[in-house]
C-alpha cells in the first residue's frame, strides 16, 4: 500500500477544495486546508476527522494574497504534516459583469486572488515541495482558461494567466521532478457559483450554458485520477472534454455558436 500524501489545499474550507479534501481523507492521505476564514477551516477540519478518526489535517487561516503569511504557513504545515507532497490550487474567487460597468478594482480583485494568489502560493510551498520524492502541483483554473466567456473579462484573464502560468512551471519544474497539473473544470454547483446565478447577466447564462454544470463529484473524480497519472491538462466532464477539442481544432466554429447564443439573449449594459 503507498504511504499517504501529505495534501495542502488552498480554498479548502468550502466548495471544490472541501470535497477535494474529503476525497483525500478517504483515500487515507494526510491533508492542510489553508483559507482565510478560521471559524470555517476548523468546521472543515472537524468533518475531516469525522470521516476518518486517525486522519492527519491541519488548517491555516492565511490569506493567498499574503506572500509572508504563506510562506509561514507552509513551514508550519510541512512541521506538522512531516512534509508536503501536494499543493492542489483551489482558492478562487468569480465576478461578473459587462466590461464597460464592471469596476476596476474588481479586475484586480479577480487576478490578485486568482492568478497571484496562486502565485504566492506556489512559491512560498516550493522549498517545501522540493524536500517530497513525488512533488506534485496541481492548479484548478477553468475551461474559461481555454477559451473566452461573455462576462467574464475579469474572470477569464485571471484564468488564462493561470493557464500561461502552468505551462511554464510545467517545463521549469519538470528537470527538479516537480510534477505541474493543470484542471480546467466548467461550472460546477458551489457556494461561489450559487452567488453568481442571482446576478448573471442574461448574455452570461445563455452563453455559459454551451456546457451545462457538471456535479462537483465528477471534478473530483478526474482530480483524483489526474493525481494518479502524470496527465498535464485534465478538462473534467464529456462534454466539457468535447468543447475543449472543438476550442482548439475548431475555433471559428466554437465562435459561431458562442456568438449565436450571445445574440439570442442580448440585452447590453445600461451606461
Amino acid at each position: 500500500m503507498a504511504a499517504p500524501r501529505r495534501i495542502v489545499i488552498t480554498g479548502g474550507s468550502s466548495g471544490l477544495g472541501l470535497a477535494l479534501a474529503r476525497a483525500c481523507v478517504l483515500r487515507g492521505d494526510h491533508v492542510a486546508l489553508l483559507a482565510r476564514d478560521p471559524v470555517k477551516l476548523e468546521l472543515a477540519a472537524e468533518e475531516l476527522r469525522l470521516l476518518r478518526p486517525n486522519a492527519r489535517v491541519a488548517v491555516s487561516a492565511t490569506d493567498v494574497q499574503n506572500p509572508a503569511g504563506l510562506q509561514q504557513a507552509c513551514e508550519q504545515i510541512a512541521k506538522t504534516l512531516g512534509g508536503i507532497d501536494v499543493l492542489v490550487n483551489s482558492a478562487g474567487v468569480l465576478r461578473e459583469g459587462y466590461f464597460e460597468t464592471l469596476p476596476l478594482r474588481v479586475h484586480r480583485e479577480v487576478m490578485d486572488i486568482n492568478y497571484f494568489g496562486t502565485l504566492n502560493t506556489i512559491h512560498a510551498a516550493l522549498p517545501q515541495l522540493k524536500h517530497s520524492s513525488q512533488p506534485r502541483i496541481v492548479n484548478i483554473a477553468s475551461i474559461a482558461g481555454l477559451t473566452g466567456v461573455f462576462g467574464y473579462s475579469a474572470y477569464c484573464a485571471s484564468k488564462h494567466a493561470l493557464v500561461g502560468l502552468s505551462e511554464v512551471l510545467r517545463y521549469e519544474l519538470a528537470p527538479q521532478g516537480i510534477t505541474v497539473q493543470l484542471v480546467c473544470p466548467p461550472e460546477f454547483d458551489s457556494p461561489m457559483v450559487d452567488a453568481l446565478d442571482r446576478t448573471r447577466t442574461p448574455e452570461n447564462r445563455e452563453h455559459t450554458l454551451t456546457i451545462p454544470k457538471v456535479a462537483v463529484e465528477v471534478i473530483v473524480a478526474d482530480v483524483l485520477r489526474a493525481l494518479d497519472h502524470q496527465t498535464f491538462l485534465t478538462v473534467p466532464g464529456r462534454l466539457a472534454r468535447l468543447t475543449s477539442l472543438g476550442l482548439r481544432h475548431f475555433p471559428a466554429l466554437s465562435r459561431f455558436i458562442g456568438d449565436t447564443r450571445v445574440r439570442k439573449a442580448y440585452i447590453g449594459p445600461t451606461l
